[in-house]
């Protein structure tokens, strides 16, 4: 592996930016400091002018590998999260067949290990019955346990109430929960489907999968986890109301319970499926406007805790059918370090709290080793960005296999020049180098 000299970067980490340079040995983070420039590295980079930022940790995203490759795979979508400045990210089970048993889950790291140019961990998933095998988990080598509470796709959800106090009460790692009421969302796409039939406009997502859905679940699932101490994280928060769930007068690092937002849900809201129909049709909705100000809004003083994307791509063709057909879900990853950039552009957020939102707090949440910091000995895991170089997303530059982005046409401020993943330079103003995959990521458990 090369060693690396990064230069003249305005370094942002851990609450502050300074002129500094990097130097990358061995896939580590060997010195931080100022004129490096004596140190003898087989790569330089020059960056002045740029921003160097630790790399973004993506929770949560569908890469679809297994049994659903003509939507994505492992490979193409770790390379557009490699463009975006994403080098790390943690899959979910819900593939054909579900990661629901080891030896599936330990199949999808045997072929992220071959493939994945990114970081990666997965999800094991929760069923009604299948506790003693999440007991059986290497909680210092699985990143959490996803449990679809109330409402998904497919037979993954655990509506068994015995089932749910069990896993609340025994499991000890991270559980990551998809909080939505079926039989909220079932009645009111009942009456929806009455009046419309098949053809239920999209506009009215937001009311099928409505507020009430979103917050009864939530609630139910907080006052299980402070029933039973449970380490709860609670995924792709949608309203304003569930927000009163969470708590921001203790440190992270004191937090049972968390949350995370979307770049979805802080970017678009009701008005945008006039134009965008069911490209922005996500599970949970997107709803309204104040709902979108008020995520935001939580984000930043720390009721959210973390930004991920929920990635979870779709042909064209999928996403083209009537609103009862359409799957819900669409790709962010390759441009969600960008969104959260043109937010900074347009003074909402600093660079710092970016860096927060995406590495340092997604780190800290799930205890992770030696990554989420620029920090001597840690691995390095670096992003180089220019806030100055604007481009616009087009067919021709999307990486996911599925090949479209609901920011097709938007023309981002701020550019991914470099990507190093665990000390490999895997991405450089546009080209990669796929020589060296990313690495398992491993977690903390006697914290």
């Amino acid at each position: 592996m090369k060693s690396i000299l990064i230069t003249g970067a305005n370094i942002v980490n851990e609450g502050r930016i300074f002129r500094g340079d990097v130097l990358v040995q061995n896939g580590r983070i060997a010195k931080i400091g100022e004129n490096l420039t004596q140190e003898s590295a087989e790569k330089h980079i020059q960056a002045e002018g740029k921003y160097l930022f630790p790399g973004v940790i993506d929770d949560q995203v569908h890469f679809r590998e297994p049994g659903l490759t003509h939507k994505g795979e492992i490979y193409t979508e770790a390379k557009a999260a490699v463009a975006g400045g994403v080098t790390s990210y943690m899959e979910m089970p819900n593939t054909v067949p579900q990661a629901v048993t080891i030896p599936l889950l330990e199949e999808k790291y045997a072929r992220a290990k071959e493939v994945s140019l990114a970081n990666y961990s997965f999800f094991f998933g929760g069923t009604n019955d299948n506790l003693e095998e999440i007991l059986k988990l290497d909680l210092k080598n699985v990143c959490g346990l996803k449990v679809f509470q109330g409402s998904s796709t497919g037979n993954m959800v655990v509506d068994n109430i015995e089932s749910l106090e069990g896993i609340f009460k025994h499991y000890k790692g991270l559980l990551a929960i998809h909080s939505e009421n079926d039989h909220i969302i079932a009645a009111n796409f009942a009456e929806y489907k009455a009046k419309y039939g098949e053809d239920i406009p999209v506009k009215f997502h937001p009311k099928i999968r409505s507020e009430e859905a979103c917050y009864d679940a939530s609630s139910r699932a907080v006052a299980m986890a402070k029933k039973h101490g449970t380490r709860l994280h609670i995924l792709h928060i949608s309203t304003a109301k569930e927000l009163s769930l969470f708590d921001n007068s203790i440190p992270l690092e004191e937090k049972k319970i968390t949350a995370e937002a979307c770049i979805h849900h802080m970017w678009f809201d009701e008005a945008d499926y006039d134009t965008k129909g069911t490209l922005i049709k996500w599970n949970p909705a997107v709803k309204t406007a104040k709902d979108r100000e008020e995520i935001f809004k939580a984000m930043l003083d720390d009721r959210i805790d973390v930004v991920a994307t929920d990635h979870a791509p779709h042909t064209l063709e999928e996403k083209g059918q009537v609103y009862t057909k359409a799957p819900s879900g669409g790709p962010l990853i390759q441009h969600s370090l960008v969104a959260m950039l043109e937010f900074y552009h347009q003074g909402k957020i600093s660079l710092e709290r970016i860096a927060d939102k995406m590495s340092h707090n997604v780190a800290k949440l799930f205890r992770m080793e030696e990554r989420g910091f620029i920090r001597e000995g840690y691995f390095a895991d670096l992003v180089l960005v220019d806030l100055d170089q604007p481009w616009t997303v087009s067919q021709e530059n999307i990486l996911a296999k599925c090949g479209w982005s609901p920011f097709e046409g938007y023309t981002f401020k701020s550019s991914v020049t470099h990507t190093i993943v665990s000390g490999h330079l895997a991405y450089e103003n546009g080209q990669f180098d796929e020589s060296k995959k990313g690495e398992r990521l491993t977690f903390l458990t006697n914290i």
